[in-house]
């Protein structure tokens, strides 16, 4: 798994600072890296992939440790609760910016409580539908939801979900209004799509990939600044007429607040060098995704500058949690 290399890498940067009694007793110590998601999820097989490429660089034992629920709230508490000592990390996604607004009161505080590691990549949320489905471009759905306010219905992976508010936002540009069905994942969302229960569907473009591909279902547009190697046919957001509205599922590594700072910029490096691998690369484009590498520094401000898109955004849309 790509993060078990990336936690191997923590293993080694805690080693150079220890005695080498000591660092051989750490080495045999596994490290843990949290999913806030069920296993065989977007951020699970990100986790794994990555995690493949760790292992193999490190030789060290990883264990992933999947605590879905509570819109990875607990995922999260389990970390910051975790010692700060560089053996365990949590692969995280859009929520952690997100659930600081969207729950009161705030579960945690992501200056206080979490130490950004690496931004590992993204993969662009997509607008799809039904194989059946009437709809084919982006201009007939809003043209359609124009014409029948608060009828046309649009699932989601859940309330506050990074797809959620990405459509929330197409919405208000678009001038539309439909009816939000939010589900507890992006797997029971699809089947009532593919089952004609609802009408469109915001999700990841990873999570849909297979059904597509199966031509169970269609993309009206992919939420990226390009086309998705994946479907070069489908046109962007942009492309659809509402420039400005890119939307992504990020992932990045965090470590609890306290983890010392020589310990973060190992980890970092370890990460890097999975993230150079033109395995990783190659499997995460496959995906639909993009490999994203950034400092901790430009990690950590891309953290802060989502917290506040999300706060306002939650704010003015009046979203609330499951």
């Amino acid at each position: 798994m790509n993060v078990y290399r990336s936690l191997t890498g923590l293993v080694c940067a805690v080693c150079v600072a220890l005695s080498p009694a000591d660092a051989q007793t750490h080495q045999s110590k596994p490290i843990k890296v949290i999913v806030g998601y069920a296993a065989g999820g977007a951020v699970d097989v990100v986790a794994r992939t990555v995690g493949q490429q760790l292992a193999v660089s490190t030789g060290q034992p990883v264990m992933v440790d999947n605590r879905p629920g509570a819109a990875t709230n607990i995922a999260v508490k389990a970390l910051i609760e975790s010692p700060p000592d560089g053996y365990t990390l949590l692969l995280a996604a859009n929520a952690l910016a997100a659930n600081p607004s969207l729950f009161q009161p705030p579960p945690f505080d992501l200056a206080r409580d979490i130490a950004p590691v690496a931004l590992v990549g993204s993969v662009p949320v997509v607008i799809a539908v039904g194989a059946t489905s009437s709809l084919t471009t982006i201009a007939q759905l809003v043209e359609s939801a124009q014409a029948h306010p608060r009828t046309l219905t649009y699932a989601s992976p859940g309330n506050g979900s990074t797809p959620h508010l990405a459509f929330e936002l197409f919405a208000r540009a678009a001038g539309i209004s439909m009816i939000h069905v939010p589900y507890k994942g992006g797997a029971p969302a699809i089947t009532d799509l593919i089952g004609g229960h609802v009408q469109v569907l915001a999700i990841n473009a990873l999570e849909v990939q297979p059904q597509v591909k199966a031509g169970k279902l269609r993309v009206l547009a992919v939420l990226s600044r390009k086309r998705s190697p994946m479907w070069p046919d489908v046109p962007t957001i942009a492309e659809s007429g509402y420039a400005g509205f890119e939307a992504s599922v990020w992932y990045g590594f965090v470590a609890p607040a306290a983890t010392p700072k020589p310990v973060i910029a190992r980890l970092h490096a370890e990460v890097q060098k999975a993230l150079a691998s033109s395995d990783v690369r190659e499997r995460l484009s496959f995906a639909g995704g993009e490999v994203t590498p950034a400092s901790t520094e430009q990690f950590a401000a891309m953290l802060e500058s989502e917290r506040l898109r999300y706060e306002k955004l939650i704010r003015d849309a009046n979203i609330k949690p499951d």
